[in-house]
């Protein structure tokens, strides 16, 4: 199997480790994350070791350290604090910078001889973000690059292939950084370049037969990109023995509870529908507090899920669409803890249910899991759908929850999302949606005064959604969607649109 041959990178709480990984994977190499204190006892598969940077400085007292001479037989890239721990820790020294760095720099001198730094031009820009600086390096360690304020951009210990560069090679403003990133991985580490979504399937799939072997998966569905990729990666495996529950918990989109369930079924999945709208409905009675509506779904999600799992007999796993980042967020640099998350589309399941878990997207990050989505032949409308929150409806609804409260926001949901499709503006944004404000406005209708719903159209561009802008959509496009929604939803009498941007506000409201 390929993850046979892989790249270790050691996180010390950099805000760029995750994107480290995503570069590594871009050059069809698997790598994975783990705390600095929290390596994996067996390296066998480990092919090359990248330290990552850190918010803390070498010269802290209580400030990440480890032992590194279980890694002397492996290549080792430190980057930014990696690099400096490693000069320190063998003697070098580190001190506090005379002007912060920060930003766009040029390299002035690049040792052409260093396998490195190989395709790498003269006066490349290369990203800094660091407030200490290396003044003095250990024997046997020698100087590959400088920039015109840092003298020690990059070194390189002499008869080893361990090399420490002071900039970020992963961000994008580093021009040479993807070159830079090949080097070690693929010249210096000896990766081969074959983990691809096909072989991820193949492989994957080969692992979940033997794992499973005859036993019964249940899995819950929720129309999105992860759980839908990762059904059809079990219903691969095991076909019929592969039970998907979908539930319709009345906070779903216009239709989306038809519509979707009958592109699973043209999946070929075993899919069961659940019309359990009411019971959501009576357990959100008269609860406002958005933590408070939370947490009367998930528990309503687990009673219903239960319920339906119960009746198919002996099933002895849970599937779960959990993906790459959910497993490296809850995993905590400054502790040995590992312990998983709730994840959103199963809501927390409880202990009483005993089943084994199966997570075969656990590895991958979301813009892979569409890449592998891609090679299972998942229909784009799947695969190219918006996030959408897990409480659905529940959380673009302020206060209160009822059924007529749903059925307007759906009409003007839909009336958005629609528009957006038919004017070729879906796919240029990120998320969008619409918020019921628990406010009344008045306005004129005819020779009526009326004193109506009002709704704020929500619509961002990201790409991972930790930050996000409020999308420019056009103004005529606005215009548009605002007088339809006006004249055919009764009970709404204005629209506004959010052009917030996070942060500092979020992306949904609640």
């Amino acid at each position: 199997m390929l993850e046979e041959q892989q790249i270790l990178i050691l996180d010390f709480g950099s805000q760029y480790t995750q994107l480290i990984a995503r570069r590594v994977r871009e050059l069809n190499v698997y790598c994975e994350i783990h705390p600095f204190n929290h390596i994996p006892e067996d390296l066998s598969k480990v092919k090359g070791i990248i330290y990552s940077g850190s918010p803390f400085s070498v010269r802290e007292e209580g400030s990440p350290r480890l032992d590194q001479s279980q890694f002397k037989h492996l290549p080792v890239l430190g980057v930014c604090y990696g690099a400096q721990l490693m000069a320190q820790t063998e003697g070098g020294n580190v001190e506090a910078s005379t002007t912060r760095e920060y930003g766009r720099a040029n390299l002035n001198y690049i040792n052409l001889d260093s396998e490195l730094l190989k395709g790498v031009s003269d006066g490349s820009q290369v990203w800094m973000s660091h407030a200490d600086t290396i003044t003095n390096l250990p024997e046997p360690f020698e100087i590959i690059a400088s920039t015109d304020s840092v003298k020690v951009a990059g070194y390189k210990v002499k008869g080893e292939e361990r090399y420490g560069i002071q900039f970020h090679p992963e961000v994008t403003h580093s021009t040479d950084g993807l070159q830079i990133l090949k080097n070690f991985v693929v010249d210096i580490c000896g990766c081969r370049q074959e983990w691809t979504p096909a072989h991820f399937v193949e492989t994957t799939v080969a692992e979940l037969k033997e794992k499973i072997g005859e036993d019964k998966v249940v899995l819950g569905l929720s129309g999105g990109v992860d759980s839908s990729v990762a059904a059809m990666l079990l219903h691969k495996a095991i076909g019929e023995q592969l039970h998907c529950i979908f539930v319709d918990n009345g906070l779903l989109r216009k239709n989306e509870f038809e519509n979707v369930l009958e592109s699973y079924q043209g999946m070929g999945l075993n899919v069961k529908g659940v019309d359990a709208k009411q019971k959501f409905y009576d357990s959100l009675k008269g609860l406002t507090e958005p933590e408070a509506k939370r947490k009367a779904i998930g528990k309503t999600f687990i009673e219903v899920f239960d319920d339906e799992a119960h009746k198919i007999e002996e099933v002895k796993w849970l599937g779960q669409g959990t993906i790459y980042p959910d497993v490296i967020e809850s995993v905590s640099v400054k502790g040995p803890s590992a312990t998983i998350k709730s994840h959103h589309n199963v809501g927390g399941l409880p202990d009483f249910m005993k089943l084994k878990v199966v997570e075969p997207l656990n590895t991958l990050f979301k813009d892979e899991v569409r890449r592998v989505g891609k090679s299972l032949e998942i229909a784009d409308a799947i695969l190219g759908r918006h996030p959408f929150p897990g409480p659905g409806l529940a959380i673009r609804i302020l206060g209160d929850i009822t059924p007529e409260k749903v059925a307007i926001l759906q009409e003007v949901d839909h009336i958005f999302i629609q528009g957006l499709k038919d004017n070729n503006l879906y796919h240029e944004v990120w998320q969008a949606g619409v918020i019921l404000l628990p406010i009344q406005s008045v306005g004129v209708m005819g020779d009526e005064r009326t004193y109506e719903q009002v709704v704020s159209l929500r619509a961002v561009t990201s790409v991972d959604g930790m930050t996000a802008d409020w999308s420019h959509l056009p103004y005529d496009f606005l215009a548009n969607v605002s007088n339809k929604i006006i004249n055919t939803v009764k009970g709404v009498n204005r629209v506004v649109y959010d052009i917030s941007s996070k942060p500092p506000a979020t992306i949904e409201w609640e």
